[in-house]
């Protein structure tokens, strides 16, 4: 004990522990400034009350996210690992296990835009300006399918946005209708005649089976396809590859490795393996899970064409019209033209 606390008597010392350390006892600190307060209260209202003047779109979101966000939540707002995904669950609130993302789940854009603002990027929270925060939420409004990418979001268009969730929420009104039953003296024992398990807090059964057995289907399916191939050895020739475009291609690939792969051991991901997808049917990819829209589009005859490749990679989402790829495009024509040509270089 310092020689400070032993000249205190011991009763003083417990009195002065026992009181509340308020500046009016001991003279610490001062009112704060409105100003400074105003300077801390950034809340903002589901009504956009708060919102700072200030600008963004998701094309310029999308940049931002992948420098600032992606290593967390991936490239798409997919998520990585155990990082919360932002995007998709569309419809599977009613599902066993749902997915709550911004775009599913969340009522109020002006959560996310408050959360990100306050807490993001993770380790540098605070560091983001408002126009970076609506750049970034116009880019998981994108990812959700719920506006365009040229939609520029700001204090003034920041209403004209509605979550698709935005009426799933009731009012907390067990104040009135449930606090005046637990208000008596609790049961301890002996308090239900017969006491059943109704649910569990487990999803069971979610995990797919890797290796499930082939079905008598999928084994016709394979075996008319081994006969169509024995009839017709003669194989298409390859496509001429311009080196330099792939090289380049090599490099804007990158946007794409996130969800695709290439090459002898490539796997499919959160999209599929992209071998022989340049003059290959659409959907062709075996055991990747298309979307509705993509499989409409195989079965009408789709093929990836370097043109039809084109259209795709420039805007997906105006290209086929629900598509799970959440990629933004590639606006630039030669990027177009050289992924195309890397593509080429990767045989089914």
């Amino acid at each position: 004990m310092s020689k400070f606390l032993k000249s205190i008597p011991l009763i003083a010392l417990l009195a002065g522990l026992a009181a509340p350390a308020s500046a009016e006892k001991f003279g610490l600190g001062r009112a704060a400034l409105p100003e400074e307060i105003a300077a801390w209260d950034g809340d903002v209202s589901p009504n956009g009350d708060g919102l700072p003047s200030g600008s963004g779109d998701a094309i310029v979101g999308e940049e931002i996210f992948a420098e600032q966000c992606a290593v967390c939540h991936g490239d798409f707002a997919e998520g990585i690992d155990n990082w919360p995904k932002l995007a998709g669950g569309a419809d599977t609130l009613d599902h066993e296990d749902p997915l709550k993302t911004v775009g599913s789940y969340w009522p109020h854009l002006s959560t996310a835009f408050d959360y990100i603002k306050r807490s993001m990027p993770y380790g540098n929270a605070g560091t983001l300006s408002d126009d970076e925060v609506y750049a970034i939420v116009a880019y998981i409004l994108y990812s959700n399918d719920l506006i365009e990418d040229d939609f520029v979001l700001s204090d003034e268009t920041f209403a004209d946005v509605e979550l698709p969730n935005a009426q799933g929420f009731i009012l907390d009104n067990r104040a009135e209708t449930e606090y005046a039953i637990w208000s008596g003296e609790p049961c301890m024992e002996n308090c239900k005649d017969e006491v059943k398990v109704t649910m569990r807090a487990m999803v069971l059964d979610v995990t797919p089976e890797e290796n499930k057995p082939a079905t008598a289907e999928v084994t016709q399916a394979s075996a008319a396809k081994v006969e169509e191939t024995e009839e017709a050895p003669v194989e298409a020739a390859a496509p001429a590859i311009d080196a330099e475009l792939a090289k380049a291609g090599e490099k804007v690939f990158k946007k794409c490795k996130a969800c695709h792969q290439v090459g002898a051991k490539a796997k499919n991901r959160s999209g599929p393996v992209l071998n022989g997808i340049v003059g290959g049917a659409s959907g062709a990819v075996d055991g990747f899970k298309y979307s509705k829209a993509l499989k409409a589009a195989a079965e009408g005859g789709l093929v990836w064409t370097p043109e039809e490749l084109a259209a795709f990679l420039a805007k997906p989402k105006k290209y086929l019209k629900g598509t799970k790829m959440g990629f933004a495009g590639l606006k630039k024509e030669k990027d177009q033209a050289a992924v195309i040509e890397y593509l080429k270089t990767f045989a089914e």
